[in-house]
């Protein structure tokens, strides 16, 4: 292995735990609702929790494009230790809510500190790694992502434990974050070509211009976002959506949601990786054929999740859609890279963000408003799998314009 190739796949093993806690934070809110509901004043509802859910997402949508161009214009590296410092300490606030108000409001400052974090990481990764390792670099990046869910998914136990609970995860998580921000902070280096690139670019509104003017780009957008608002319903609600179908407790019910789906989405992210960079070397559309390879796997996973009758098929719809989330995530990014410039991928992942997640936190208010008015779960499911049939006709539609590297 080359000294450019150990780089480029230490920068991966850096960011890999960084990722890690960017995730395991979210999902802990998931896994440990019932606790923290009992303790905190105000919050009684669904539809109360739906917007705790989407407070974050729509303020970490909104910023994300904000994100995208700092990483663009300035050190990637500098975004991402500055914003893992800050998502840290946030976390850290978050075990010492009381009220309704304060959970919204830590949840809304959680989304201003994480939105600067996957579009500069994404970016950054795919300037190391120029086309033959690209889908492999970004889907073990990735898969920290779902080990991060994991052990996010176990936070039920925590809470559940009388000498531990919910608090004590948040504090043990944000104090990890802060820890790990300095020595990120002295590892992690720009490729030099990649900050000449950044440092070249002065309008804020001209990468902007340039990404909607294309039609690949828009397309893309619409991509990302559809299959999106089912993946984060199941992230957020399907620990409480076990936990009343089959009588789990908390904590078996976080760890059902989350342990399977994120084992199967691990083992998606890495074989997507590899067939997707092989599938390169006899077609420009190599990643965008593995991607839809993805998304045929999630029109039966959704579809039996609606209705899945034991525990055991639940279990194998939701390792089904992992699977079919780890060809669609690996791939995202990969695929913005061969349709923008280098120096316009990290605003144009930031747009991307802005579209599906503000979608994903209005499917997560949305999911709670449909559950308090008695809406069955089969029907919510069957729309889910018609958008991923349209999801699928829609990456089809993308054109490269140019081969990799």
């Amino acid at each position: 292995m080359s000294s450019a190739s150990r780089t480029a796949w230490l920068a991966v093993m850096l960011l890999f735990p960084v990722a890690l806690l960017n995730y395991m934070d979210r999902q802990m809110l998931a896994t440990m609702k019932s606790s923290m509901v009992a303790d905190i004043q105000g919050l009684s509802t669904e539809a109360q929790w739906g917007l705790v859910l989407a407070s974050f997402k729509w303020v970490y949508a909104l910023l994300s494009p904000v994100g995208g161009y700092m990483a663009d214009r300035f050190s990637r590296r500098h975004v991402i230790s500055v914003s893992l410092f800050a998502w840290s300490v946030v976390t850290w606030m978050t075990g010492h809510v009381t009220t309704y108000e304060g959970l919204v409001a830590t949840r809304a400052l959680m989304g201003i500190s994480e939105a600067f974090y996957i579009p500069a990481a994404l970016a950054l990764i795919s300037d190391y790694h120029l086309g033959s390792t690209r889908s492999r670099a970004v889907g073990v990046h990735q898969t920290g992502i779902y080990f991060g869910l994991i052990l996010g998914g176990y936070a039920g136990f925590v809470a559940d434990h009388p000498n531990l609970g919910w608090r004590w995860a948040f504090d043990a998580a944000g104090l990890i974050g802060i820890a790990y921000a300095w020595p990120l902070f002295v590892w992690l280096k720009n490729p030099p070509k990649a900050h000449q690139a950044m440092e070249s670019q002065h309008s804020p509104t001209a990468p902007v211009k340039e990404l909607i003017g294309n039609r690949n780009f828009i397309l893309l957008v619409l991509y990302f976002t559809l299959p999106a608002i089912a993946g984060w319903v199941i992230k957020d609600w399907m620990p409480v959506i076990l936990k009343n179908q089959f009588h789990l407790s908390q904590g078996e019910a976080g760890k059902v949601a989350v342990l399977y789906v994120q084992i199967a989405s691990i083992a998606g992210a890495l074989a997507g990786g590899i067939l997707a960079d092989r599938w390169m070397r006899h077609s420009q559309r190599g990643r965008i054929y593995t991607s839809a390879v993805g998304m045929v796997l999630f029109l039966p996973a959704l579809f039996g999740l609606g209705d899945p009758g034991t525990l055991t098929m639940a279990v194998t719809f939701l390792m089904l859609f992992g699977i079919g989330w780890g060809f669609f995530d690996c791939n995202n990014m990969p695929i913005l890279s061969q349709i923008a410039r280098p120096e316009v991928r990290a605003t144009g992942y930031g747009l991307m963000n802005l579209v599906s997640i503000s979608c994903g936190g209005l499917g997560d208010w949305g999911f709670g408003v449909l559950r308090d008015r008695g809406v069955s779960l089969t029907i919510i499911f069957g729309c889910f799998t018609g958008v991923a049939l349209l999801s699928l006709l829609v990456v089809l539609l993308i054109r490269p314009a140019e081969r990799q590297p």
